[in-house]
């Protein structure tokens, strides 16, 4: 089982100077070469850091790729239609000439309101964008050049330099959050990545396996493993575990509330996002409690031994799949995250690697 670290980069409750949340991201995503991480990653957002603040990944990444030897870099991920199509086959070409061929390009949609108005892009736009810049992008780093006559891609074709160290066949992931993306994602060739959401039997095994389905008839073959994305805490006692864990969580789902939006009804109305809607629902039917505390305990932390063995009863459940660890999140941060780092690396990982 490969096993990977990702960054979210919040700011949670503006506590913080900005560059500090960097200095620990650096620090811990450094140490995770040394610890023999399958890759380091890094998301990209806009305009609020207290949910997340990293306008551009491929910048993150490019520092990181010049202080460590082994670790891959992984945007987690480009949102594609808040981008320029030849300027993200340049950027990530050019970030894997910096990184040496150690780079697992990483794609996505977007979903908050927010982020598409600051760029002035129409939401409901955004699955024909993703599509059409999605096979633009992939043909341009595979040829070497981009060249596009789309409904919102007019490209005259140009040459990119520096080419790629290698294809990116086997090295691509699409975050995938709602039944289309899986579907999509699955139609491109590249692995899927899903940020845990809840009990992974019912939010996330139906996507996975619509992704599998449109795999396996587009490509013929079997989907890699999905990548799986958790909020993480480990700790030797198992209470302290919970307690931190649990309040760290929910701080984060609350920032997440408010990014997203999701206790509005907009969803409904916006192309291509009516799924997001059932955020409302489960809040109006459950309550707001109930709704985070399945966001909570759908994540995996404890301690070593309860860790390990919720990653097996995962696998049982899902497959075969790559977990991303993010240890940074809703004022989980300094000594504390970097504990739970040491003891997850030293107890967890070597577990994980050998399953």
């Amino acid at each position: 089982m490969k096993v990977h670290l990702s960054n979210i980069m919040q700011n949670y409750n503006n506590a913080r100077d900005d560059w500090d949340v960097f200095t620990d991201a650096f620090a811990i995503s450094e140490a995770a070469d040394k610890y023999e991480y399958e890759s380091v990653g890094c998301v990209e957002h806009h305009f609020d850091p207290g949910y997340s603040m990293c306008p551009d990944n491929t910048l993150f990444l490019s520092h990181l790729a010049a202080r460590t030897k082994k670790i891959k870099m992984q945007t987690s991920a480009v949102i594609l239609p808040w981008n320029d199509p030849l300027r993200v086959v340049e950027k990530i070409a050019l970030l894997d000439n910096i990184a040496d061929g150690r780079l697992i390009f990483g794609i996505g949609r977007g979903l908050a309101r927010r982020e598409f108005e600051g760029f002035g892009i129409a939401m409901d736009e955004s699955r024909q964008r993703f599509d059409e810049a999605a096979e633009m992008v992939i043909r341009g780093l595979e040829s070497g050049y981009v060249e596009n006559d789309g409904e919102f891609y007019k490209q005259s074709r140009v040459s990119i330099h520096p080419k790629p160290t290698a294809t990116f066949a086997g090295r691509m992931s699409g975050v995938a959050m709602s039944p289309d993306s899986a579907v999509a994602v699955g139609k491109l060739g590249i692995a899927m990545m899903a940020f845990v959401q809840g009990p992974v039997e019912t939010m996330h095994l139906p996507m996975i396996e619509q992704y599998r389905d449109a795999y396996r008839s587009t490509h013929s073959a079997e989907a890699p493993p999905v990548m799986m994305v958790d909020l993480t805490y480990c700790h030797r006692d198992s209470d302290e575990a919970a307690k931190v864990a649990k309040e760290a969580v929910a701080n984060y789902y609350m920032t997440c509330m408010e990014h997203y939006e999701f206790g509005g009804r907009h969803f409904e109305k916006t192309n291509g996002y009516a799924s997001y809607a059932a955020a409302k629902d489960a809040i109006d039917s459950l309550g707001i409690d109930a709704v985070v505390d399945a966001y909570v305990n759908g994540q995996i932390w404890g301690t070593p031994e309860e860790m390990i063995e919720r990653h097996k009863e995962r696998k049982e459940i899902v497959g075969d799949y790559e977990p991303i660890m993010v240890f940074q999140y809703g004022g989980l941060f300094g000594k504390q995250a970097e504990e739970s780092f040491k003891l997850f690396s030293t107890e967890v990982l070597p577990v994980l690697r050998s399953m």
